[in-house]
């Protein structure tokens, strides 16, 4: 005959504890509750506070059967690290509650118990010479299934079916980026990871998204469980899983991942989100798995990314897309004007206006699809036919303005720091090696002919300097450049990147 004993109210830890090990020959009666507190209570003092609640706050007791104390825990992952470091230390503190007992572990497989709901404790007695059929043995509440509040980042941000490697269109400023991204994508499932991690970086507008996008495509295909994340998308699972205390199911759903894309990486914020994606990236790169991501910059340029996470993305391929040229801005106008004619019948842009728009409406794509939209509008809205002198009012005011650029020193870093094969963290720090002094100079001069800063100013964007420093560089490169014509070649160069 079997004998459930449930308790009506909680247990709480002003209760004095029972003798442990009282449990007789036949089982055991009690509140299985007051067994697993006074468990966790003691299991606290010895590993603390911190570590309690990372391991053991989602731990749950489901019951105890016989001698066997059933356990639950959201994930596999939190299983086989309590069942690798803890399970003889719970054996023996459920045997001092219980003799001869011993845990079973169980994964809830995205269910918890209704608030409601209280273990059970069942033990068997002697079998009696006669047992009446309705006094069966009670068996265990079920729990009704509710769904946990982790996010579930299986399907990962939106996808646009349009952007894939047969849209893509290729020049000299996307090539490598493009076969790069191929080959990450054309790898078989299970097969070793390439390039790993890979690092896309552009400006607005140039590519990267749709490469991105197009390896998420591919690589589906193959068989490889691929997820495509923005950074935003990333920051708001990890922020609810904290908030929801499922962020042992966080880790765990994103570490399963076989192929991690991460888009626009340089709005990642927060310590604790930097931290766990920095975990995260060495746990699936340990284990081999491929990890792609873009940004606008390179990874020294990451201000906001601490310095392990920025040195471990620089140790793979780092590819930058440049501008696109004219006869790329050309093709894909070409490519755009078919696509928009298939939902617009009718629809054309003759060829000199294709040109006059790749020539002189922007070097991305977004300016070029916004160019067409106004053509298409015009076209569709007034019955106008697209001619060169209406495309040149439609367009106006995208048309690229005469006057020069404003300069950052932003760009002046990036240009002078690639040109001269250094880092912006190089030019930014306290070295004095030639290789870094020539190149930090170069840039306090140009930073002081080509913007409108103040010397101060200036030396405090150069790593905080002083400001009779970044005068001191500009009088050296001055004079310099009136006795050196291999480097007044160098400074006219520079000055022209920074400026397109």
């Amino acid at each position: 005959m079997f004998k459930s004993s449930i308790a009506e109210t909680s247990v709480s830890d002003s209760i004095a504890v029972p003798p442990r090990g009282s449990a007789d020959a036949d089982g055991f009666d009690g509140d299985p509750r007051s067994f697993w507190d006074r468990v966790r209570r003691r299991l606290r003092a010895e590993i603390g506070e911190e570590v309690y609640l990372s391991w053991f706050a989602r731990v749950e007791l489901d019951g105890i059967f016989g001698e066997t104390v059933r356990l639950s825990v959201p994930t596999r992952f939190l299983k086989n690290w309590i069942q690798q470091h803890y399970i003889d230390r719970l054996n023996t503190l459920w045997r001092e509650e219980i003799a001869d007992s011993r845990v079973e572990l169980s994964v809830r497989t995205a269910v918890l118990r209704s608030p409601g709901q209280i273990p059970v404790i069942v033990r068997s007695e002697p079998a009696a010479p006669a047992r009446q059929p309705a006094e069966s043995k009670p068996t265990p509440v079920a729990a009704p299934a509710v769904v946990v509040g982790a996010p579930d980042l299986g399907s990962g941000s939106p996808l646009d079916a349009r952007l894939t490697f047969g849209t893509y269109r290729l020049g000299s400023s996307n090539r490598l980026a493009h076969a790069a991204a191929l080959k990450v994508a054309q790898a078989p499932a299970g097969g070793p990871a390439v390039f790993n991690p890979l690092y896309l970086h552009a400006a607005v507008g140039l590519g990267k998204t749709h490469l991105l996008q197009a390896i998420v495509a591919a690589g589906a295909e193959r068989g490889r469980r691929v997820v495509y994340l923005t950074a935003e998308r990333f920051m708001y699972g990890f922020i609810a899983a904290l908030k929801s205390q499922s962020a042992l199911a966080f880790k765990e759903q994103v570490r399963e991942i076989d192929t991690l894309v991460i888009d626009d990486l340089q709005f990642l914020q927060g310590k604790s989100v930097q931290q766990e994606f920095c975990h995260t990236l060495n746990a699936l790169m340990d284990s081999g798995r491929q990890i792609v991501i873009a940004a606008d910059r390179p990874p020294s340029e990451l201000d906001a990314l601490e310095e392990r996470v920025r040195s471990r993305l620089a140790g793979g391929l780092v590819v930058e897309i440049d501008p696109l040229d004219e006869d790329l801005r050309l093709e894909i106008l070409a490519s755009r004007v078919a696509a928009l004619a298939q939902q617009h019948p009718g629809f054309s842009v003759p060829q000199d206006v294709l040109q006059f728009i790749a020539r002189n409406c922007g070097q991305n794509g977004r300016d070029l699809d916004g160019a067409l939209n106004r053509l298409l509008a015009h076209n569709q809205l007034t019955s106008r036919a697209i001619t060169l002198d209406m495309a040149e009012e439609a367009v106006r005011d995208l048309v690229r303005s005469s006057e020069p650029k404003r300069v950052r020193v932003d760009d002046i870093l990036r240009v002078v720091a690639k040109h001269y094969n250094v880092t912006r963290a190089d030019i930014l720090s306290q070295r004095r090696t030639a290789n870094v002094v020539k190149p930090r100079q170069i840039a306090m001069y140009l930073a002081k002919m080509l913007t409108l800063r103040s010397l101060p100013e200036i030396g405090r964007r150069f790593g905080g300097r002083d400001h009779t420093t970044v005068l001191h560089a500009v009088r050296k490169i001055e004079g310099l450049v009136g006795s050196d014509s291999v480097l007044a070649g160098e400074v006219e160069t520079l000055k022209r990147l920074v400026s397109e």
